[in-house]
C-alpha cells in the first residue's frame, strides 16, 4: 500500500518540522543563482533570516516571466557540468521555459513517481504503456523511469498511431496505461472501429490521465466505457513534471508530496493565504531541488486544500481537482468563464458527445460565443424538431451555468477536429 510508508504517514507536526529544514536548506541553495542572488539583495533578504514556515509570506513570489526574463541559465544554483538533463514547457501561452536538473533531481524526481504509481496499485509485475509525447515534455520521461524504479516492463510507446496503442495493448497484455483524457475518449472511435471491447480483449486495469484539465466526468466517462480506474495525476515542468500530486486509491483529491513541496493557496488578486477549503491560486516551493531551486512558484492553477484526513493514512495535504487556470480564463461580457464548466455541463445532457470547441468572435462590439459540439448520429436523422429540441436545451443549460448566451451549432460525431496530443478547446479570433 505504501512505497515509503514512514514518509507518507509521517505527523503533521514532523512533516512541518521537515519543511522547514528543507526550506533552509533551498534558500542557501537558491541563493546560489543569479536571479534568486539579486532578488535577494534587492529586498535585503537573507537566507539566513528564514526562521520558522511563518516567514514564508515574506519570501519573493516567482512568476513564468522570471523564468522567460532569466532564459536560459539564470536560475541554476549549480555548475552546469553538474547538470544532466533540461525538460521544456509548451509554451503554449507564451515563451517556453527550462528546468534543469542535476542526477539527484532526477533521482528524487523519480521516487515520487514511483510512490505516485505504487499508490494507486501499480506492482513490479505490471506492464505499463506510456502513451505519452517523449522528450522535452515531462510526461513521458516522468512517468516511464517511475514505472522502471518499481520494476514494471515498460512499453515506451509515445503519442499517436492508435491501431498500434491497441494492438501493443493486446500483444503484451497492458495492464497500466498514461494517456491524455481527451485521447482517451477519442480512442473509444478506434476501439469500436476495430470492434475491439477494451473490457474483453485487454487486460488493462489502471489508467492515469492527466497534461490538461477534465471534469469527474470525463473521468467516469472513462472508467464506464473502459472498465479501467482512472487516476487524476497533477505536475508541472518547473515543479518536475508529473508526480507533484496524485491520487490514491480513495479518488478524493490529489495528494501533495509535501516532503518535497511547500504548499500554499493565495487569493490570486490580494495575494494573501486562504483558510483550508477556499479556493486560490496554488503556489509551490520546491524542497528537494539541487540544479534549479523554484521558491514561491504561481502556477496559475487555480484549487483549494481539503480540509480532513484521508482514508488511506497519508498526510500529506490533498488539493481538489483543478477548476482551471487563471489564464485560461474568458471574460466575456464582463463574465468570467473557464473552459472546464462548459465541459461538465455539456456531460451532462443525455445526447453530447466526447468532443466540443469553443470559438470567441468579436462582431462590432460585442464579443460572442460559438460553442461547438458532437451530438450522437441519431440526431441526425432528419428530424429536424428533434435537432432544434437539443440545441434549445444544450443553449440553455450553459446560459444557466455562464450566465451569457452562447451560439450553440450541432455536429455530427467525429466531424470537430480532434488530436492526438492536448486537446485545443478555445479558439480566440477576437483583435483587440
Amino acid at each position: 500500500m505504501y512505497w515509503e510508508k514512514e514518509i507518507e504517514t509521517l505527523p503533521r507536526e514532523k512533516l512541518d518540522a521537515l519543511q522547514a529544514e528543507r526550506l533552509k536548506a533551498t534558500l542557501r541553495q537558491a541563493a546560489r543563482s543569479p536571479h534568486y542572488g539579486r532578488v535577494f539583495r534587492e529586498t535585503g533578504f537573507s537566507p539566513g533570516d528564514f526562521n520558522s514556515l511563518a516567514d514564508v509570506p515574506k519570501l519573493p513570489l516567482t512568476t513564468k516571466d522570471d523564468l522567460r526574463e532569466n532564459w536560459p541559465y539564470g536560475f541554476l544554483a549549480v555548475p552546469r557540468e553538474e547538470l544532466v538533463r533540461m525538460h521544456s514547457s509548451s509554451g503554449t501561452t507564451g515563451r517556453a521555459t527550462v528546468i534543469f536538473h542535476t542526477a539527484g533531481d532526477l533521482d528524487a524526481w523519480t521516487n515520487l513517481v514511483a510512490r505516485c504509481m505504487y499508490m494507486t496499485g501499480v506492482r513490479k509485475a505490471d506492464v505499463f504503456q506510456n502513451m505519452m509525447t517523449y522528450g522535452l515534455f515531462t510526461g513521458g520521461l516522468g512517468f516511464h523511469y517511475g514505472a522502471e524504479r518499481i520494476g514494471c516492463l515498460v512499453i515506451p510507446a509515445g503519442a499517436g498511431n492508435s491501431k498500434r496503442q491497441i494492438q501493443l495493448m493486446q500483444d503484451f497484455e497492458t495492464t497500466v496505461i498514461h494517456i491524455i483524457p481527451s485521447y482517451a475518449l477519442h480512442l473509444t472511435g478506434v476501439f469500436e472501429e476495430l470492434e475491439v471491447d477494451p473490457r474483453k480483449d485487454t487486460k488493462v486495469r489502471i489508467a492515469f490521465v492527466g497534461a490538461e484539465p477534465h471534469t469527474e466526468k470525463t473521468r467516469k466517462r472513462i472508467e464506464e466505457y473502459y472498465g479501467w480506474k482512472a487516476f487524476n495525476s497533477y505536475g508541472l515542468s518547473e515543479m518536475n513534471g508529473p508526480g507533484v500530486a496524485f491520487e490514491c486509491t480513495a479518488q478524493n483529491g490529489l495528494h501533495i508530496w509535501e516532503d518535497n513541496f511547500l504548499v500554499e493557496i493565495l487569493d490570486p488578486e490580494t495575494l494573501k493565504p486562504v483558510p483550508d477549503g477556499e479556493e486560490g491560486e496554488l503556489v509551490m516551493t520546491t524542497l528537494r531541488r539541487e540544479g534549479m531551486p523554484i521558491v514561491r512558484y504561481r502556477t496559475k492553477d487555480l484549487t483549494r486544500i481539503l480540509p480532513g484526513p484521508c482514508e488511506c493514512g497519508r498526510t500529506h495535504r490533498r488539493i481538489e481537482r483543478l477548476k482551471g487556470r487563471t489564464d485560461d480564463m474568458m471574460i466575456l461580457k464582463g463574465v468570467n468563464i473557464f473552459p472546464i464548466q462548459i465541459e461538465k455541463k455539456l456531460l451532462d445532457i443525455p445526447g453530447v458527445g466526447m468532443n466540443f470547441l469553443i470559438v470567441l468572435e468579436r462582431k462590432g462590439f460585442n464579443d460572442e460565443m460559438i460553442v461547438k459540439v458532437e451530438v450522437a448520429r441519431e440526431f441526425f436523422d432528419g428530424d429536424l424538431l428533434k435537432l432544434q429540441k437539443l440545441q434549445r436545451r444544450i443553449t440553455e443549460e450553459l446560459k444557466g451555468d455562464i450566465l451569457i448566451t452562447p451560439k450553440v451549432e450541432l455536429a455530427e460525431p467525429g466531424s470537430l477536429p480532434k488530436t492526438e496530443g492536448k486537446a485545443v478547446r478555445v479558439i480566440d479570433n477576437r483583435k483587440d
